[in-house]
């Protein structure tokens, strides 16, 4: 099947798509859009996070024809429209949250999606909205640290 989807703010298309191909397949190995990262594959790792028409959510458990006539906006469509980096990322470079850099995506996008609806979380709060997302480097302080950090620009 041939799926029309908006990513990042533009149209593209996919042909011969089979019935139970992945949203986050889709998006690495017919699009070219890397951001998003294969990890579990049963979205418990937060890595392939992506917005799916506003709502974040683990591309790896959509299908790819659900997002037919959608829009989605990866890791990659949070910089702004000058190229420069979103204050997410920023705060994450500038933190040092990054490490392998293999979970940052889908920790930008949660956090992203967190601060949009509470742009000043406390801790706990932070820590509840980061909990599908896992990193297997850090012991998570430089991440709520870039949040913190996030959140105050």
């Amino acid at each position: 099947m041939r799926i029309t989807c908006t990513v990042n703010g533009e149209t593209h298309e996919a042909d011969d798509v089979w019935p139970g191909e992945s949203l986050l397949y889709v998006l690495r190995e017919r699009l070219g859009l890397p951001g998003a990262k294969n990890a579990c594959e049963q979205g418990e790792c937060g890595s392939c996070t992506v917005y799916l028409d506003g709502t974040a959510v683990c591309s790896c458990l959509v299908a790819a024809g659900q997002a037919q006539g959608r829009s989605v906006v990866t890791v990659e469509g949070l910089s702004r429209d000058d190229g420069s980096l979103h204050p997410v990322q920023e705060a994450f470079l500038a933190t040092g949250a990054v490490q392998c850099g293999f979970c940052t995506p889908g920790l930008i996008v949660a956090v992203h999606d967190l601060l949009a609806r509470n742009p000043a979380p406390a801790d706990p709060e932070i820590r509840e909205a980061l909990a599908g997302n896992l990193c297997r480097c850090t012991g998570y302080e430089k991440i709520l640290e870039a949040v913190r950090m996030a959140a105050r620009s």
